[in-house]
């Protein structure tokens, strides 16, 4: 990481250690808290960092937006912060300015299909898209007789369906029925559906190793506090193995999502390479979301568990994050299936390349 990308990850982070803190969330009644934290953010540019100054964006590099995301996974922000970015950069692609506010993605399933049709209206169905109760817009890649388009909507437009995730953060279904877009552009060659779902995929697993750190960090804190038969639980050789494991999946984690957001950075285009390092960071990223989890609740035991405690908004996020733009076993069979094509001969230098 460059020191400008420091920079860019450093205000992140102070950002959400003023104004997302977790505690202060966590007893706060009521929603009042987003206001502030989303004007800081706008203030900053960071929700349209990855769009170009002509598209009235910030026009930060990739690695420094990679940076913003793993800031925030690892303050497990509640805000629509990670869908901006993927909106704005969707839009930026087809060269299309980024309005003002909360965005969000569409679709955030790789099994859903959004349909240009003849007369440039949109038609489909995404389900489990992202704070779309909250978002202002909504980029969305649609496919059409022409091929491939990414057109921005007025949210208002669609027909949006109350939904909740793991965390209780919105993840709606979205009904386009002949939606006409503010604006819509043909995509560039060799962008496609896909495209977005690995972008997405990369950006939960920056998020889910960031909210890994701090799950590790809270439990190795708390095991060196509290007291059990007349000594810290940290000297219990059990404790001891489990915090090793959460911290060995930790370390794959932020290995797997790190090198796909720098494959990523300095790539061109999403081609085979890309696809192995993207993919491969969802599974890893995703599995080790389940068992770090499991190990921080035992860390913690029944405290752990309860509504007052911090631990659950960076859990259960991790856990929520695994769904989104493709679950890990739908990248492992896609993984598989891009093997089987190259053949056997092509997978040892596919995976040495890397």
């Amino acid at each position: 990481m460059t020191e400008t990308d420091n920079i860019v990850a450093e205000t992140a982070e102070r950002i959400f250690a003023d104004l997302a803190d977790a505690q202060t969330i966590n007893h706060s009644k009521d929603s009042a808290w987003k206001a502030p934290l989303w004007h800081a953010l706008t203030d900053a540019g960071l929700p349209l960092s990855w769009v170009p100054e002509e598209c009235d964006g910030s026009g930060v590099s990739m690695a420094e937006g990679f940076g913003v995301l793993s800031a925030a996974g690892r303050s497990a922000v509640a805000v629509p912060l990670a869908e901006t970015m993927l909106a704005g950069w969707l839009l930026a692609q087809a060269h299309l300015a980024s309005p003002e506010g909360m965005m969000t993605v569409a679709p955030a399933s790789p099994k859903d299909r959004i349909t240009l049709n003849a007369d440039g209206t949109l038609t489909g169905r995404a389900r489990g898209v992202p704070f779309a109760t909250e978002a202002k817009h909504i980029a969305v890649v649609a496919t059409g007789i022409g091929g491939v388009s990414i057109a921005l909507v007025d949210a208002s437009a669609c027909r949006i369906e109350a939904g909740l995730n793991l965390a209780n953060d919105p993840s709606n279904t979205v009904t386009f029925d002949k939606v006409q877009p503010i604006a819509i552009k043909s995509a560039p060659s060799g962008f496609d559906q896909s495209s977005l779902m690995l972008m997405g995929a990369l950006a939960r697993s920056l998020q889910i190793a960031g909210a890994m750190e701090t799950m590790l960090d809270l439990s190795v804190r708390y095991s060196g506090e509290r007291v059990a038969f007349e000594k810290k639980i940290s000297k219990f050789q059990a404790v001891q193995h489990n915090l090793a494991k959460l911290a060995g999946e930790t370390s794959a984690a932020l290995a797997a999502a790190s090198s796909a957001a720098d494959a990523l950075s300095n790539s061109p285009s999403f081609d085979d390479a890309i696809f192995l390092e993207a993919a491969s960071a969802k599974i890893r990223c995703s599995e080790a979301a389940e068992k770090g989890a499991a190990i921080a609740h035992q860390v913690f035991g029944a405290i752990g568990f309860t509504q007052e405690h911090i631990l659950h908004r960076y859990t259960l996020r991790a856990l929520a994050w695994r769904d989104d733009f493709g679950s890990e076993s739908y990248w492992a069979v896609e993984l598989g299936k891009l093997v089987a094509s190259r053949g056997a001969d092509e997978l040892w230098p596919l995976v040495a390349s890397r």
